[in-house]
């Protein structure tokens, strides 16, 4: 049995969440989890894939980092598929993808996952450089505060009555910044 696993950052991220469900579901996974959380968030949804795969079955994904986080989270994942006796496949590498059910496909995903590693954390040097660089020459202004621009949303959803969380879930916030927006709003 194909059972595929989606994942994507954020919740922003429909469209990606979409064409990965539509891609695993293109190679035949009969069953699916997916969910929406940062890879160092806790996957609860990979966990029960992890769970649920047998003796036999193949865990399918569309690319390795909707995987794993490290190579060594990597290693980890597929030492348990491999104690289960299950496969993976990886969708992205070439025209098949990767199989990981021989000994030179087991090879080849530890080194992708090295090279993975190396170029997020390239990239994370990278990303601090810049930063550090912009706060020198005082442009950088850090994140944009998201939740803040929604006020005028969240003080008319409260004046129809709804209550703090049911703000928060239909705005798609966290209850913390409506209740602090909320109460400074008020002040």
């Amino acid at each position: 049995m194909k059972i595929g696993y989606a994942r994507t950052s954020t919740f922003d991220q429909i469209a990606g969440l979409e064409a990965q469900h539509e891609q695993l579901a293109a190679t035949g996974c009969s069953k699916l989890f997916s969910e929406q959380v940062a890879s160092v968030g806790e996957r609860a949804q990979f966990e029960l894939a992890l769970d649920f795969v047998r003796q036999g079955d193949v865990l399918v994904v569309t690319r390795l980092d909707r995987l794993a986080r490290s190579t060594a989270d990597l290693l980890r994942i597929l030492a348990k598929l491999e104690e289960k006796s299950v496969g993976l496949h990886i969708l992205d590498f070439g025209g098949t993808g990767m199989d990981t059910q021989s000994p030179t496909g087991k090879l080849m995903l530890t080194m992708f996952g090295a090279l993975a590693q190396f170029e997020r954390e390239l990239m994370l040097v990278r990303q601090r450089e810049g930063i550090e660089r912009a706060k020198a020459a005082r442009k950088y202004r850090g994140r944009v505060p998201t939740a803040r621009r929604r006020l005028p949303e969240m003080r008319e959803l409260a004046d129809e009555g709804l209550t703090p969380p049911e703000i928060a879930n239909r705005l798609n916030l966290s209850r913390a910044s409506v209740y602090r927006l909320l109460k400074e709003d008020r002040a």
